[in-house]
């Protein structure tokens, strides 16, 4: 039996994008939420109304840059590449990810 697709946990969905950026190089919408899905093992389900605000909120912070190409269907595709504040960006929220991970760890492991 399947297990049911999971919604991305709010503010990891900014970590991801960037960490698959930084991972594969230059990517379009469809392929990042692809890659995001077949790295969780398709436990995590993206949609166009959770991702692309994303792709836009993150290319207003900078973090990430678009220009338009041709996909491998030969349509027209923005892709999105990693910039330098978005690679310093990543470091830093992997850094805070690791940290609270590590306490939610803790809490059910009952080391609380």
């Amino acid at each position: 039996m399947a297990s049911p697709k999971t919604d991305v946990l709010q503010g990891t969905l900014d970590l991801m994008v960037l960490k698959t950026l930084e991972a594969m190089g230059p990517m379009h919408g469809y392929g990042i939420a692809r890659r995001i899905e077949q790295v969780s093992e398709d436990l995590l389900q993206l949609n166009q109304g959770t991702l692309y605000p994303a792709l836009l909120r993150l290319g207003q912070k900078g973090w990430i840059s678009s220009s338009w190409g041709v996909s491998d269907n030969n349509r027209k595709a923005k892709y999105y590449t990693i910039t330098r504040p978005g690679r310093k960006q990543l470091a830093l929220e992997a850094r805070n990810w690791e940290r609270i991970s590590a306490v939610i760890g803790r809490l059910l492991g009952g080391e609380a």
